[in-house]
């Protein structure tokens, strides 16, 4: 005798196996497909995979950090400039606007 009451499904993405309540639809449960374990030699390619894109990330980090510095002092400069120009003028509070 087939169970109506209950549906199994294969989800396509994933290859888990759901069961799901007819009348509900709720989810009732979820089995994940199992893995093949790797080879030893493969998991070893996989974590020298992984040093070398965390190398280079880190690589980028550091540049990007050189570059920070430089650009940083470019634009004190160019505020001390435009402090230098408006030296004359008044500082005028923006609160006292109100």
């Amino acid at each position: 005798m087939v169970d109506t009451s209950r549906f199994t499904i294969i989800c396509p993405c994933c290859d888990s196996k759901l069961t799901v309540d007819a009348q509900t639809g709720a989810l009732i449960s979820h089995e994940e497909k199992t893995k093949p374990l790797a080879s030893f030699d493969e998991m070893v390619k996989g974590l020298d995979k992984q040093k070398q894109v965390r190398e280079q990330i880190f690589a980028q980090e550091l540049n990007s950090m050189k570059d920070r510095d430089r650009l940083l002092e470019e634009k004190f400069q160019e505020a001390m400039k435009r402090a230098e120009k408006e030296r004359d003028k008044p500082y005028i509070n923006p609160l006292d606007l109100d």
